[in-house]
């Protein structure tokens, strides 16, 4: 199925949809910013009180991410089989026990397998799930539903970086990972169990759904997947998202740290990344407002392209303050909307079968991309001496993964 045979989308959420949106929205902010965004405001404390190199601490994150993409297509056919409540919250209780007991180990060992658990909690809470959710209990409004979603999520950075950094001045860096716990278990953790509970969901899919999604069963999914797999757009998006998702990684992971090497004082550096969560917004906002004028493929081909022109802007120019603000706004401008892409852009140039199977499929190479590329950058930055190189590295991986995305396709193609 392409995106000729999709139904029009629906505007309107309702009552049941709008409390379902913003419950996932609120916990999302909180999972992105606590389990995601704050992992590099906690490497060079613990560089300085533990004396572990950079690339070792990078490493633990890498693992995780790694779990993360082995465990996205069991927790997508898990979803699809309707068990998001018991996938999400398992996850939001996992990611609270890791934070809690990285707050009191002094072992590298320990920190390498909790964080192999946290990959199994990023994969359970973060956007693909809550995508999947939305896809499966708004039918055809789930576009408008996972626009509205991200709105809110997009406000993780903006809200969790200050926090955290202001938690770890405050308190230290172990005090503020307990509080970050406590915001997993008394905040997500409740939301998952009591906002997916249900107990009509079965007869609301099958209202809401389309035809052919209710015929989706993950028993096809073979079947399902060697079809995509003959199909050169497959890999050309395949190629794209997995380019850009080591680009983000090894990029987020650094940003602290490259900024503090160039003599940007901290201040200014979190003044700097708090600007992404409103320019993601803003991208979001703009993308909605053009509806349906505008199909997720040209969205995409734009917003690979900023991304382009932002390494460029990062890797040439000295980064002084307003550079480090003017890089933010065009990073987060276009990964808020990249998010609404990936998002969307499955059912529209592919299938619209078994969402959340087939989603996971798919970015697992791309989440075992970002997995290595934290790793990898922390590496290559130990044998250069610095960051020039890494930047030099990543410019080459934005520019082919925008390449391979725009020979991905358009909509009436992939129609043909």
């Amino acid at each position: 199925m392409t995106a000729s045979s999709l139904p029009p989308s629906a505007t309107g959420l309702g009552r049941q949809g709008w409390i379902l949106v913003l419950t996932l929205a609120s916990a999302q902010l909180v999972s992105w910013g606590s389990l995601f965004y704050s992992f590099s405001l906690f490497v060079v404390p613990m560089e300085q009180d533990l004396g572990w190199s950079r690339a070792s601490i990078n490493g633990a994150l890498s693992i995780g991410l790694l779990v993360s993409g082995l465990t996205a297509l069991p927790v997508g056919i898990a979803i699809d089989r309707g068990r998001a409540r018991l996938v999400m919250t398992v996850g939001s209780l996992l990611g609270a026990a890791v934070l809690a007991i990285w707050a009191v180990t002094d072992s590298i060992f320990v920190f390498y397998a909790i964080w192999a658990l946290m990959g199994v909690a990023l994969a359970s809470t973060l956007y693909e799930p809550a995508f999947a959710v939305l896809a499966g209990r708004l039918g055809a409004r789930y576009r408008a539903g996972i626009t509205a979603m991200t709105l809110i999520g997009g406000l993780a950075s903006t809200a969790f970086i200050p926090l955290t950094q202001l938690m770890i001045e405050l308190w230290g860096w172990r005090e503020a990972l307990v509080g970050l716990a406590l915001w997993n278990l008394l905040f997500c953790a409740a939301i998952h169990l009591f906002v997916l509970r249900d107990p009509n969901r079965k007869s609301a899919r099958q209202q809401d759904v389309p035809e052919t999604r209710q015929a989706a069963k993950p028993a096809g999914g073979k079947a399902l997947m060697r079809q995509l797999m003959a199909l050169p757009r497959f890999w050309a998006m395949l190629i794209a998202f997995v380019l850009y998702s080591a680009l983000i990684a090894a990029l987020l992971f650094h940003l602290v740290p490259l900024m503090i090497g160039r003599g940007l004082p901290m201040p200014v550096i979190i003044g700097a990344m708090s600007v992404i969560g409103p320019m993601q917004v803003a991208g979001r906002i703009v993308l909605m407002s053009l509806g349906r004028r505008m199909s997720s493929a040209v969205a995409g081909r734009i917003v690979f392209s900023l991304m382009v022109l932002a390494m460029a802007v990062l890797w040439l120019l000295p980064t002084t303050a307003a550079v480090a603000i003017g890089f933010c706004a065009l990073y987060g401008t276009a990964n808020g909307v990249m998010t609404i892409v990936r998002a969307t852009i499955v059912p529209e140039l592919l299938t619209s079968e078994a969402y959340a199977t087939v989603n996971g499929a798919m970015y697992m190479p791309a989440t075992v991309a970002k997995a290595i590329a934290p790793f990898a950058a922390a590496l290559l930055w130990e044998w250069s001496g610095g960051y020039d190189v890494v930047l030099m590295v990543l410019v080459v991986l934005a520019a082919l993964s925008a390449l391979s995305f725009w020979l991905a396709g358009t909509p009436a193609q992939a129609a043909e």
